[in-house]
């Protein structure tokens, strides 16, 4: 005699294949209109073509390292993709990214034909905002990068540093601390940027009021290897009171004693302008510290 089938199936280890071939026919019962449709799937994922997304044209991240997604890809292989991906519905049979473009791009490489997504309602602004919030998570950002993704939310949704903070889970401090980082030089932020100092150099930098100033301890920075506590002592000593030296009052004219301080600032180098006043014949002396130093000022001359 054939067994009796059991009233009871504990199907405890569903695959995402057995979750999806069960919300296909949970949706075919009955047809909801695309908004109620949108708000049912966005409570749970969905598997959605893969080649039905297309990528958030204003995703914060544009670069993605080539063995990174390889070894994501492989992992895939095997695997499977474990974390759903994030997706607006744009219509019929299309989507846009939100959030897991790296995965994305990882399973388009794995030949994967469909891929789990949460589809989300969100319009145009909502849906940078959340890019934006998802990219300060990374792990790989750098300072700069931080900063700048927190300057854009700031002034493309209006939030005050308290309110962002809250957004991307921080404290108002930390927030406002990245955003100071955009107050510094240049050669500073790429160094900061290439991981050449680190973030405690570049708030110790903050602290020092001229560009040519920072400019000079960043080159001690790289050039001698200070630590950050090394750094402060420097900057601390420097704010010590000196006694008061008598001033040698300036021959140059006004205008000239302008271009001096322009140049000066320009070239974050001390200059020493000097001028005849009967041929008004004259030289231009610029300070460096180190070769490396000389490099620089020779790149912004000749630009």
């Amino acid at each position: 005699m054939p067994k009796k089938k059991s009233k009871f199936n504990l199907n405890l280890g569903k695959s995402l294949g057995d979750i999806k071939s069960n919300m296909d026919r949970d949706v075919s019962k009955k047809v909801l209109p695309s908004a109620e449709l949108i708000q049912n799937l966005s409570k749970d994922f969905a598997f959605v073509p893969i080649q039905q997304i297309e990528v958030n044209p204003d995703q914060p991240r544009k670069n993605f390292d080539a063995t990174d997604l390889n070894d994501l890809k492989n992992s895939i292989k095997i695997h499977g993709l474990i974390q759903p991906i994030t997706v607006r519905r744009m219509a019929e049979g299309q989507y846009q990214l939100i959030s897991g473009e790296r995965r994305w791009r990882a399973s388009k490489l794995a030949e994967l034909k469909e891929i789990p997504a949460f589809i989300r309602v969100a319009n145009d602004a909502e849906m940078m905002e959340m890019a934006l919030v998802e990219n300060t998570h990374r792990a790989d950002l750098n300072p700069i990068e931080i900063a700048i993704t927190y300057h854009r939310l700031t002034n493309e949704f209006n939030l005050t540093h308290e309110k962002l903070a809250e957004r991307v889970e921080s404290s108002r401090t930390s927030v406002t601390n990245y955003l100071r980082l955009l107050n510094l030089p240049e050669v500073v932020k790429i160094s900061l940027k290439d991981r050449k100092i680190s973030m405690g150099h570049a708030r110790a930098l903050l602290g020092v009021d001229d560009y040519a100033g920072q400019v000079a301890l960043l080159n001690s920075i790289l050039e001698e290897g200070l630590s950050v506590r090394a750094l402060e002592k420097i900057i601390k000593k420097s704010k010590e009171p000196k006694a008061p030296k008598e001033v040698a009052k300036s021959s140059l004219p006004a205008d000239y004693q302008n271009a001096q301080d322009q140049l000066s600032r320009y070239l974050g180098s001390k200059i020493q302008l000097k001028r005849d006043a009967k041929s008004g014949k004259g030289s231009i002396t610029i300070n460096f510290s180190n070769d490396s130093d000389l490099n620089r000022l020779i790149e912004l001359i000749e630009e």
